[in-house]
């Protein structure tokens, strides 16, 4: 696999002092934070991933929380209590996955729920930070490398309308492929 997958970036996002607050939260060594934070962020990930293939409410906040993710920052006084610093939408969308993401994890490694739930609100800026990188280096910020999707939408608009999925050909369902990445999870 020639790209890093979103656990490695998000392992790498980490750094050792808050892999080490991970471990010791959950009574572990660094091994076993990693594969807890690899198990976690593959069932956020995947989660997303299926709300955003929903054709309901979910799923449309899902997809325009990605649209916002793929934004350009917002430069001068626009930036002001704001924007992806803050978390904006995508904050909401990955708090809300939280609880049934940390009952299956938990179910899946023994680690009581409430711990699970810790480690994930230590991880929801982290993955804010990789969405936001991998967003960067899809070309989708700045200077569109892409054409409109197959709603007619630029991309980073969320189309509104019933039956523009993201996995209808190119647009948003690619950035959010090239976000959360291929679909392996752990």
């Amino acid at each position: 696999m020639s790209e890093s997958s979103i656990q490695d970036d998000v392992l790498g996002e980490l750094g050792p002092d808050r892999l080490t607050e991970i471990a010791s939260l959950l009574g572990t060594d660094e091994n076993g934070a990693k594969e807890t934070v690899a198990t976690t962020v593959g069932a956020m990930t995947g989660d997303l991933r299926q709300q955003a293939a929903a054709d309901d409410d979910d799923g449309h906040e899902v997809r325009q929380a990605f649209a916002e993710v793929a934004e350009p920052p917002l430069q001068g006084v626009a930036t002001l209590g704001g924007g992806l610093l803050g978390g904006g939408l995508m904050a909401g969308v990955l708090a809300k996955v939280s609880k049934p993401v940390a009952a299956a994890v938990s179910k899946k490694t023994g680690i009581p729920a409430p711990t699970v739930a810790r480690v994930i609100e230590l991880l929801i800026p982290v993955l804010l930070a990789v969405f936001a990188k991998r967003a960067a280096n899809t070309g989708t910020t700045g200077g569109q490398t892409g054409s409109p999707t197959a709603s007619g939408t630029t991309p980073g608009a969320v189309p509104g309308a019933p039956g523009s999925a993201p996995g209808s050909g190119g647009g948003l369902g690619d950035l959010l492929g090239q976000i959360l990445g291929g679909g392996g999870k752990k």
